[in-house]
């Protein structure tokens, strides 16, 4: 199986243990860091997840990760927050963000500048547009995005 097999198997079966304990599903991710393979799940809920919430998650998983087998290689599993940084993944992310300041950093610089700042107005399968503080209004093709996140001041 592929990365994406891996991804994609994995969201389907952990998707009704997700919904019966009113969480959302942020992401599912199959990567290797060294010699070591890590399936890991990105949990959220209204108000944050807590370590209990990952940790019902978890063990529930578990053993349908047992029982299903559908992974070949020795992996870790884990299950935690996306935390506050999180990037804008999926339709929903970019839904909730409307009118939010974002930071969009680039994969090739566009006027010499290659992350932005400003609230984002819009969004389509292929386009993302923010206005600056200037009232500069900016459309980026997805291709070019690198990450593109809530932006923080710290």
């Amino acid at each position: 199986m592929a990365k994406k097999d891996y991804e994609n198997m994995t969201e389907t079966l952990i998707m009704p243990l997700i919904e019966a304990n009113h969480m959302e599903l942020v992401d599912v991710e199959w990567v290797r860091e060294g010699s070591v393979y890590y399936l890991r799940v990105y949990i959220d809920k209204e108000g944050g997840v807590t370590v209990d919430d990952c940790e019902v998650i978890s063990r529930a998983f578990g053993d349908i990760l047992d029982e299903k087998d559908y992974i070949s290689e020795n992996y870790v599993f884990e299950v935690s927050s996306p935390g506050l940084d999180r990037p804008l993944k999926k339709e929903k992310d970019f839904a909730r963000s409307i009118g939010k300041e974002v930071e969009i950093k680039l994969f090739k610089p566009v006027n010499k500048q290659k992350e932005f700042i400003g609230e984002l107005k819009a969004y389509d399968k292929n386009t993302v547009t923010i206005q600056l503080d200037d009232e500069e209004t900016v459309v980026f093709n997805r291709s070019d995005i690198a990450v593109i996140r809530l932006a923080f001041f710290y």
